[in-house]
C-alpha cells in the first residue's frame, strides 16, 4: 500500500520532468546536466558577457521560496461558509503563497483568469513578511500581530516588494490555462518594476497593454507635494500563451450615416475605355452632378483612396493601376462594372478635382453582406472617474481603501474572453473586501453564467480605529465574506432567481492535519508513528479528507457522498472516482462496501490510514480483496 506524500507540487522536479522529456540525454541521476544541454541548444545559447538582465537583491531566494513545496493545508470551515453543498466557489484565508503552492495540483492550469490589486507600496500598504525555513509559522506569527508598512526610509523598499511579487507570480502562471490571462492593478509607484517582472514570468511577447484607468478628477488633490496630480492608475495585462484568443469589441456596423452621396448621369458617356477587360464608361464634368443628400440605403459612400487602401483592395488597386497616372482629366468620372459586392452593380471612380490634390476617390454602395456588427480592437484607455468615485457604495460593507468598481472589473472580464467562457474560474490571491467576487456573481447573472471564483486574502488585522473594526470586523476576512453574502442575498431579492451560484466554500490556511507531515513533529522517532494515530488530535476526518485531495491533485469542490456503514463513514469522491475510509478499526465489511462503491467503467483510487485497521491481518486481507476485485490504487496517510 503506497503512502501519500504530505507535500504540495515540487514545481523543481515538475520542471525537470520536463525537460527529460524534450531532452532525455541532459538527465543523469535525476539532475541536470548543464554542459550538455548548452551543446544539444547549439546557437541558442547566449554567450556574451555582457546582456541585459532584471535582477535585485535577494531574487535567487524568492525563487527558491517558489519552489519549496508547503507542508501545509487548508481546512475546511463549514461555519463561515455559504451553501456549502452546491457551490462551485471558494473564499481561502491564509498567505497567498502558501495557498498558491496547495493548489497547484488542484488547480494546475484550471483558471481562466487571474486579477489582483497588490499593494502599491506606497509606504503605507502591507508587505508580506516571507520566511524561507518555515512559512506556514511564520504566517501564524504575522496573523497575530499588526502588520507593518514599507517606508521609504527602509534600504530595501523596492527589492522587499519584488521579492514579495516574484514567487507568487512564478506560482500563478502555472495555475493559469494556455487561453487565460492575468491582470494586475498597479500605480506608477511601481509599474516600472512589475513590468519587467511580469516580462519575465509570463514573457515579453506574452505582453498585451498596459491599460490607463483615469480614476480621479484633476481638481481632486490626494497630495499637495506632487509635482504632477496622478489622476490614472494602470492594469497590466499578459496571456499565459499564444492560445489565448484576443477579443474584441462589437462595433454597430448598421448606421448608413456615412451613406449620402448620389451621382446622377446626365449624359450619355464622353467615350467608353477598355480597362483590364472591363468596358469603362468615362464621362466629364459636366456629365454627371454629385449631390450631398440625406443618409439613405439608396445613396453612395465617398471613400478617399489614401495610405494602404491604394493596395488594400480590389477599389484601390484598381485605381493606381489604371486611372492614377491619367494626365488632366481632373474630376473626370469612371464607371466601371461588376466591382464590389453592393446594390450597384458598378463603382464610380473619380480623379481629383485640381493638380493640387492628389488623392482619387471611389463612391460604394452600401454592401449586401454589411454586418449589423464589426469587431473593433478595445482601447488601452477608459475614463473611470464617476465609478470610482462611487466605489464606496457597493458592497454594501466599510473598506475605505482598496475597493475596485464592478463595472471596471466586468471589463477585465470582458477582455478576458469569459463572455464566450460560462464555466470558466477567475482567481484572485490579493482578494481584499472580495470586489472580484461580488462582480462575477453580478456578471453570470446577466447570462446565467456558471463562472467560478477563488478568492484568496489574509486576514489582516484591521484598525482599531477603523470604520470596519467598529462595525465589527476583526480582520479583512470578515469584510470579504460578508461581502460575498449580502451582495448574494441582493441577487435573490432583486430579481428572484435562486438557480445561480451565490455560495462560497470557506477554506483556512493551517499546519499539515498529519504528525509525518508537520515539520513540527517530523523529529519523532518512527516507532513511535507505529504505536499511535498519526493524525493531529484537535483535527476531524474532513479536514483530512481536503488535505488528501490537495494532495492528489482533486479540486475542493467536487461533489462528495457520504456513505454510512455501520457508524463509520466512507467518502465517495466525484462519483467514486475516489473512495476514502478515515476510521479506526476498519473491518472486511466495510471494505466490501467500497467495492460495491467502485462504478464499473473507470479506476478508483482508494485511500484509508495507516493505522485505521482492525489489525494488521485485516490490513494484508483488505489490500488482496481490493486488487481482486479491480482496485490496485490503493494509499494510505
Amino acid at each position: 500500500m503506497e503512502k501519500l506524500d504530505g507535500k504540495s507540487l515540487d514545481i523543481t522536479q515538475e520542471n525537470i520532468k520536463k525537460l527529460k522529456q524534450l531532452f532525455p540525454e541532459v538527465v543523469t541521476e535525476g539532475k541536470i546536466d548543464f554542459d550538455k544541454l548548452k551543446l544539444i541548444l547549439g546557437e541558442e545559447i547566449e554567450t556574451a558577457k555582457e546582456k541585459y538582465e532584471f535582477t535585485w537583491h535577494g531574487k535567487a531566494q524568492a525563487l527558491k521560496l517558489a519552489q519549496t513545496p508547503s507542508t501545509g493545508t487548508l481546512r475546511p470551515d463549514k461555519a463561515s461558509s455559504k451553501n456549502w453543498d452546491t457551490t462551485k466557489n471558494l473564499y481561502i484565508e491564509g498567505d497567498n503563497l502558501e495557498v498558491l503552492k496547495l493548489l497547484q495540483k488542484s488547480y494546475f492550469g484550471k483558471v481562466k483568469m487571474i486579477y489582483i490589486d497588490p499593494p502599491y507600496n506606497t509606504g503605507n500598504d502591507f508587505v508580506y513578511k516571507d520566511d524561507f525555513r518555515d512559512s506556514i509559522k511564520n504566517y501564524k506569527e504575522v496573523t497575530e500581530q499588526v502588520t507593518k508598512s514599507n517606508t521609504e526610509s527602509n534600504g530595501r523598499y523596492h527589492t522587499d516588494w519584488l521579492n514579495m511579487m516574484y514567487p507568487r507570480l512564478k506560482l500563478a502562471r502555472n495555475l493559469l490555462a494556455e487561453n487565460g490571462a492575468i491582470f494586475v492593478s498597479i500605480d506608477e509607484n511601481e509599474f516600472a518594476n512589475l513590468k519587467s517582472l511580469l516580462n519575465e514570468v509570463f514573457g515579453e511577447d506574452n505582453f498585451l497593454t498596459a491599460l490607463s484607468i483615469k480614476q480621479r478628477h484633476e481638481d481632486r488633490i490626494l497630495k499637495g507635494d506632487k509635482d504632477f496630480h496622478e489622476v490614472v492608475e494602470y492594469c497590466l495585462i499578459y496571456r499565459k500563451s499564444s492560445s489565448y484568443k484576443q477579443f474584441k469589441k462589437k462595433k454597430d456596423n448598421s448606421s448608413i450615416e456615412e451613406y449620402v452621396y448620389s451621382i446622377t448621369e446626365l449624359e450619355p458617356p464622353a467615350e467608353v475605355i477598355e480597362m483590364g477587360n472591363k468596358k469603362v464608361e468615362v464621362f466629364t464634368p459636366a456629365q454627371y452632378r454629385l449631390e450631398k443628400l440625406p443618409a439613405s440605403k439608396k445613396n453612395l459612400k465617398r471613400i478617399s483612396i489614401r495610405g494602404s487602401l491604394k493596395e488594400g483592395n480590389s477599389s484601390g488597386r484598381f485605381y493606381m493601376k489604371y486611372l492614377d497616372g491619367i494626365p488632366d482629366h481632373y474630376g473626370w468620372l469612371y464607371k466601371v462594372p461588376d466591382m464590389g459586392n453592393d446594390r450597384y452593380p458598378y463603382r464610380y471612380f473619380m480623379r481629383p478635382l485640381s493638380e493640387k490634390i492628389t488623392n482619387g476617390v471611389y463612391f460604394q454602395g452600401v454592401p449586401l453582406d454589411k454586418a449589423d456588427f464589426i469587431e473593433v480592437p478595445y482601447a488601452n484607455f477608459i475614463d473611470m472617474v464617476d465609478t470610482f468615485n462611487n466605489v464606496g457604495y457597493e458592497g454594501d460593507v466599510p473598506f475605505r481603501n482598496g475597493k475596485k468598481p464592478i463595472k471596471f472589473l466586468q471589463h477585465l472580464f470582458t477582455l478576458a474572453g469569459l463572455e464566450n467562457d460560462k464555466n470558466g474560474i477567475v482567481l484572485d490571491f490579493f482578494s481584499g473586501s472580495a470586489s472580484t467576487a461580488h462582480a462575477l456573481m453580478d456578471f453570470n447573472l446577466k447570462d446565467n453564467g456558471r463562472r467560478k471564483f477563488i478568492m484568496v486574502q489574509l486576514p489582516e488585522l484591521t484598525d482599531e480605529k477603523s470604520e470596519a473594526y467598529k462595525a465589527g470586523y476583526k480582520n479583512i476576512c470578515e469584510i470579504g465574506k460578508e461581502r460575498i453574502r449580502r451582495a448574494g442575498d441582493k441577487i435573490v431579492e432583486e430579481t428572484g432567481k435562486t438557480d445561480l451560484d451565490i455560495g462560497f466554500k470557506v477554506f483556512k490556511l493551517d499546519s499539515s492535519n498529519v504528525k509525518t507531515w508537520d515539520p513540527e513533529t517530523a523529529n519523532l522517532e518512527q516507532d513511535l508513528f507505529e504505536l499511535q494515530d498519526n493524525i493531529k488530535f484537535d483535527r476531524t476526518q474532513e479536514d483530512l479528507l481536503y488535505e488528501i485531495l490537495l494532495k492528489i491533485g482533486i479540486p475542493l469542490t467536487i461533489p462528495i457522498e457520504e456513505v454510512k456503514v455501520n457508524e463509520k463513514t466512507i467518502y465517495n469522491v466525484g462519483f467514486g472516482s475516489v473512495l476514502l475510509c478515515l476510521e479506526n478499526e476498519i473491518d472486511l465489511d466495510l471494505v466490501h462496501k467500497i467495492i460495491e462503491l467502485k462504478p464499473e467503467d473507470f479506476d478508483s483510487k482508494v485511500i484509508f490510514k495507516e493505522t485505521g485497521f482492525l489489525n494488521d491481518s485485516v490490513k494484508t486481507n483488505a489490500i488482496q480483496t481490493l486488487k481482486k476485485n479491480g482496485i490496485t490504487d490503493v494509499r494510505s496517510v
